[in-house]
């Protein structure tokens, strides 16, 4: 547990270009927060212990003001940048090193049963404001625009925008500039 939280602060550090302190990260980061007690949530959700989770889910949202569902699968060192107002839904499987901003949902549309919320794949970066909704994929190394509406899968490596989302470019894997 201490080395994937050493690997998360590396993460903010390397990705926040405001960041002056571990200290600080551990003190005042509500995405890191976040994150660690989404993690006891999952396990406590995992072992079908469903209202204890929500209780720390709740806890969590009231401290932080970003709302993880515990049954949502978190990748390691996802950052999550100035939260406020994100929502990751319950089936949601969010990959590695995955940067989120403030006010994105990974979300259903609300009219399906079972799988109902996003895949997002590693290293893909979700802007502010957007939507991903739906049982889709985001593929690996992508990116979301601000206030984009994404409903349906989104290819590896490109870079998506509008209402709704279109490809606006394309990259070769290992192309694109760091997120």
């Amino acid at each position: 547990m201490l080395k994937r939280l050493k690997e998360l602060l590396a993460a903010y550090k390397d990705k926040d270009p405001a960041v002056s302190s571990t200290l600080e990260l551990l003190l005042t980061n509500q995405g890191i927060h976040a994150l660690i007690i989404h993690r006891l949530a999952h396990r406590l959700y995992r072992a079908n212990l469903f209202l204890l989770a929500q209780i720390f889910a709740k806890f969590s949202r009231f401290l932080t003001g970003i709302e993880i569902h515990p049954g949502a699968q978190i990748g390691r060192r996802v950052v999550i940048d100035h939260g406020m107002g994100l929502v990751i839904g319950e089936t949601a499987i969010v990959g590695d090193d995955v940067m989120l901003f403030h006010g994105a949902t990974l979300g259903g549309t609300g009219k399906d049963k079972g799988k109902r919320h996003p895949n997002i794949g590693n290293g893909v970066l979700v802007s502010a404001n957007s939507s991903v909704l739906g049982n889709v994929t985001v593929g690996e190394g992508s990116k979301i625009g601000a206030h984009a509406l994404v409903l349906e899968d989104v290819p590896a490596h490109v870079t998506v925008v509008g209402i709704p989302a279109q490809i606006v470019r394309y990259y070769e894997a290992g192309d694109q500039n760091k997120n």
